[in-house]
């Protein structure tokens, strides 16, 4: 469901940057729409990514539910995407989040994350691939 809201974005994301700043990593960028969020850091070498989203989603999640900015209880979606980024590409990146609300007048998250997978030539089976919220 879309429910990250304009009002309260930014505190969620900066909740979301400490929370990874407290594991050891370093945030670098976070963005999204009402219906996802886009995170860029530097991962600290011996953390897993799978600890550092399950930390990500668990605490956030929390912090969004007893802050009772919402009247329905809270929940991001089972799984998520990671990507390695090389240097050379960290600024353009680093602007493709900064710029969602825009980007996502022209493409679906839908579409954007299946063009993510195709470029990184992540095999997926279309019947697990979420629908588009209209």
């Amino acid at each position: 469901q879309r429910l990250i809201n304009k009002a309260w974005k930014q505190e969620l994301y900066g909740f979301m940057g400490a929370i990874i700043n407290n594991m050891g990593h370093k945030t670098l960028a976070i963005n999204g729409i009402e219906d996802h969020v886009h995170i860029l850091f530097a991962m600290k070498p011996t953390l897993t990514i799978s600890d550092t989203m399950r930390n990500i989603k668990a605490n956030s999640s929390k912090w969004l539910n007893e802050s009772e900015k919402l009247e329905t209880r809270f929940a991001w979606q089972d799984g998520y995407a990671a990507f390695s980024v090389s240097r050379t590409h960290l600024d353009a990146v680093y602007q493709y989040i900064a710029n969602q609300e825009i980007h996502h007048q022209k493409t679906t998250f839908r579409e954007e994350y299946i063009m993510l997978l195709e470029k990184n030539e992540v095999n997926f089976e279309e019947q697990w691939i979420f629908e588009d919220l209209v």
